[in-house]
């Protein structure tokens, strides 16, 4: 029994030693391997125009260990920012698609809930969305002295790639929702990670290219295509699960992501799949609002 005993605390002064060794030796690549777990898109809306009690307007988080990117800023960003456990203040920078008031009517509210704080916010977009945004805040005077907050307007110009993050790139892209309107594409650069946001947009062919090469796509998928034949001007503006997941294969994106679903017309989620996967092969994340999708 002594022998055992002797045994095992020897064994285990070994094992604690190894343990302390190796974590020693790779402290200083711990950092890097944490900053490959954390590269994430939060969905904190998913709808489209008019909430429900499941879905609220469509905005995103783009996450890794340092940089935090809004894309959208529909109402209440502050509190959903809160319930996914993300400090208001580490949002360096916020993306605007386009002007339509569900994707920027949040805007001049997340300023005024930092106004106290010292800081500094980046907005960008097309020039018709930041000419908005900086008319937003100077409607409610959220850019007078008092407010701490500095935000710094940035226009973007589609096809060329901009820095979002110390390791985080976007390159804005043309789509025909609006004269306003721009998908992105992000680049995890320490991972080789990237993912496009389509915003709300038809089915525009170049956006499909570019989601080959980069894997994952979150697209508008707005509706089964059996409401586009009910309201045929809805095809100049968005896309149906349908044709979603006919484009998808054709165009071989490995990952797809719906997202923008009308809230103002009957359909079920299980509706949506069933139409995308008529035709689609890959991965397919249908998600949920406070959903996280690791990249």
């Amino acid at each position: 029994m002594n022998h055992d005993r002797t045994r095992r605390v020897v064994l285990s002064a070994i094992l604690g030693s190894m343990l302390q060794l190796i974590f020693a030796q790779n402290l200083s690549i711990y950092p890097y391997l944490l900053i490959r777990a954390m590269a994430e898109i939060i969905f904190l809306g998913t709808g489209g125009s008019i909430a429900t009690p499941q879905r609220d307007n469509t905005a995103f988080l783009l996450r890794d260990t340092r940089s935090v990117v809004l894309v959208d800023c529909p109402g209440s960003v502050v509190q959903k920012l809160r319930k996914v456990k993300v400090d208001p203040r580490e949002v360096s920078v916020v993306l605007l698609t386009h002007i339509h008031p569900d994707h920027v009517y949040g805007w001049p509210s997340f300023i005024h809930s930092l106004m106290l704080e010292e800081g500094e916010v980046r907005l960008c977009g097309s020039a018709e969305s930041v000419d908005l945004a900086r008319r937003l805040l100077d409607l409610f005077r959220l850019r007078e002295k008092g407010v701490r907050t500095r935000v710094i307007f940035k226009r973007l110009e589609p096809g060329r790639e901009n820095a979002a993050g110390e390791a985080l790139t976007v390159k804005p892209l043309r789509v025909p929702h609006h004269a306003s309107s721009l998908a992105y594409r992000f680049c995890f650069r320490n991972e080789g990670k990237e993912v496009v946001l389509s915003g709300d947009t038809p089915l525009h062919p170049p956006l499909f290219e570019e989601a080959r090469a980069a894997g994952c796509l979150v697209h508008d998928c707005s509706a089964p295509s059996r409401v586009f034949r009910q309201y045929p001007a809805l095809r100049r503006m968005h896309t149906n699960a349908l044709d979603l997941g006919k484009q998808a294969q054709e165009a071989g994106v490995e990952c797809l992501v719906p997202v923008h679903f009308l809230g103002e017309v009957g359909f079920s989620r299980a509706e949506i799949e069933r139409e995308i996967r008529r035709e689609f092969r890959g991965r397919l994340v249908i998600p949920e609002d406070f959903q996280r999708l690791k990249l």
